[in-house]
């Protein structure tokens, strides 16, 4: 018979679980052997009644044991197995939930091995928010690099923005924080989760057209363009157009002056209008503001199918200092410059390490006009020659 876990060693666990200082939360809580049995354990404070319920069938009462800590013992089984949670709160609200510290890791051992080596050439398809099937189950796979925080949780709608509910596991000597959460899907936490694999590219023909050309032959010039300020509908409150909407008139006006390419200022998500994106809080997420990630990729869907290759400006050379940005990200300068004099202090910025923010002179002209045909505020930007670098190694 296995020998059961020890109450003292248990209340530890418990206790550093309910400090939000515990490293691995899947340790103490999910479904655990445990003497001649197994052990249940979920985190549910404010509930007043918790019941397990396996996927064999049947109803297992669970006793709270301290602190929104309860725990629930099935004797005389040998296995682990799959089940719900049903959580009653007082005044009678009921949710029942598949608990996400009954699934192993979504990260492999691969996964972990080539990021602790700064090795792996996939992470983005790691790190971050994907919705997928874990074990049978739909959910979404959270993980985040931050290598010195004492706890990182996953929040949103979905819990009621409750950071006690859904703590991370920390994945060894990482730096790395994983948690599948069931159940969970698009557009249902702080930062809005996506599901990209819905909207099938239209443009293979354009694909195929540039690969088999050779571009050093070929004429090239480039129109660049601000979606936020180009044109305005100024009908709906002087709002700038959505992804889907510039897509039809950015192709139309950009054929129609016989520019080769569009260079879009930066899209990647951010706080304040007025840097015209290149204050980046989501470096791999195209604004909101436009609209939904497929209409983004309608828009370049728009323009290929006239011809037209797309530049995208990416700009990592510096984020803000809001608190939900990367600066400071685990409590350390993990990203940015520790010393203050590196930092950019115009828009309460701060400087990734490896690169120095540079200034150049603007290399274009822009022109406001309105236009009769739509009644719109549009802005004009001319050919220009490439600017310096943002981004310099030292």
């Amino acid at each position: 018979m296995r020998r059961a876990a020890s109450l003292a060693h248990v209340d530890e666990q418990i206790r550093r679980l309910l400090d939000l200082s515990h490293p691995d939360p899947h340790s103490v809580l999910g479904i655990h052997p445990d003497g001649d049995g197994v052990v249940v354990r979920t985190f549910r404070p404010d509930a007043e009644r918790v019941t397990v319920l396996p996927d064999f069938g049947g109803r297992v009462p669970a006793v709270h044991r301290r602190g929104g800590v309860f725990e629930a013992r099935l004797n005389n089984r040998r296995d682990l197995f799959g089940y719900l949670v049903e959580v009653r709160y007082p005044g009678g609200a009921t949710f029942t939930v598949r608990d996400p510290y009954s699934f192993p890791p979504t990260l492999g051992e691969l996964d972990s091995h080539l990021a602790a080596e700064g090795r792996h050439e996939r992470l983005w398809e790691r790190l971050g928010a994907h919705p997928a099937h874990h074990r049978g189950t739909y959910g979404t796979s959270f993980a985040v690099w931050a290598p010195t925080a004492r706890s990182v949780s996953v929040v949103g709608d979905f819990n009621s923005w409750d950071g006690r509910l859904h703590p991370m596991r920390a994945m060894g000597s990482t730096g790395i924080w994983e948690l599948f959460v069931p159940e969970v899907g698009p557009g249902q936490t702080a930062s809005v989760v996506h599901a990209l694999d819905q909207y099938q590219s239209k443009d293979a023909d354009f694909i195929k057209s540039r690969a088999a050309a050779d571009p050093l032959k070929r004429p090239i010039s480039i129109y660049e363009v601000h979606i936020g300020s180009w044109r305005h509908v100024v009908e709906e409150g002087d709002r700038s157009l959505t992804w889907a909407e510039a897509g039809a008139q950015l192709a139309d006006y950009v054929a129609e002056m016989g520019f080769t390419h569009v260079e879009l200022l930066p899209v990647a998500e951010h706080p304040f209008g007025g840097s015209w994106g290149y204050q980046v809080t989501g470096y791999f997420a195209p604004t909101a503001r436009h609209g939904h990630p497929d209409d983004f990729r309608a828009l370049v869907d728009a323009l290929h199918a006239r011809g037209i290759g797309v530049i995208l400006d990416w700009v990592p050379a510096h984020f803000p200092t809001d608190p939900y940005a990367l600066a400071r990200f685990d409590g350390t300068a993990l990203y940015e410059h520790e010393d203050p004099p590196a930092r950019s202090s115009g828009w309460r910025s701060t400087t990734p390490m490896g690169c120095a923010w540079t200034r150049w002179p603007r290399c274009c002209t822009a022109t406001t006009a309105a236009s009769p045909a739509s009644g719109s505020r549009t802005s004009t930007a001319g050919a220009r020659t490439r600017r310096p670098s943002r981004c310099s190694r030292k």
